[in-house]
This record gives C-alpha cells, structure tokens and sequence, in this order.
C-alpha cells in the first residue's frame, strides 16, 4: 500500500511537471540535485504525520529522482543559458 501511494504521490508530481512550459521544464532540469531535494521535502512535509504517509513521499522522492535523471538525458536540460539537447530532442530547438 505504502509503494502504491508513492507512486500516486509521484504521479501527481509528474502532472505538474508535464504542464510546466518548456523553457520552466528546462531549466528546473538543469538544477537536477536542487529539484530533487525540494520536490521531496515539499512531498514530506505534505505527508507527515504518519509513518505510512513519510515512507509514501520517500517512494515518490526515489522516483522523482530517477525521473530527473532519465529526463535529463531523453530532453535535456537548461545550464547557465546553454540548453544541452536529450537523446530525444533535436538540437536545434
């Protein structure tokens, strides 16, 4: 139930990140660490207060951070204004 509700958790997270504009997508990437470490306290601090609600946000935050990783490297990221292409993207958009 606890990995279920993670992944419910990560779901509505990943929404949020889909409707992001493309360039806000981008450059949240590029700060890959810091989008990590914010978007899992934010999912701790939501959930706290009960064991399986602390262990639910700790799945999501594991997937956050898998997520950002592969997103990287499939649409690239925005670092100090040089956008480096994903293996999905073309580079010259």
């Amino acid at each position: 139930m606890i990995i279920e509700s993670g992944i419910i958790i990560f779901l509505g997270l990943l929404f949020l990140f889909i409707k992001l504009p493309r360039h806000w997508a981008l450059l949240l990437l590029g700060w890959s660490l810091a989008l990590d470490v914010v978007v899992s306290a934010v999912a701790y601090v939501i959930h706290w207060g009960t064991f399986s609600g602390v262990m639910a946000a700790a799945v999501a935050g594991l997937m956050c951070s898998g997520f950002t990783a592969v997103a990287r490297w499939a649409i690239g990221y925005n670092r100090g204004g040089v956008i480096v292409p994903g293996a999905f993207t073309r580079s010259g958009t």
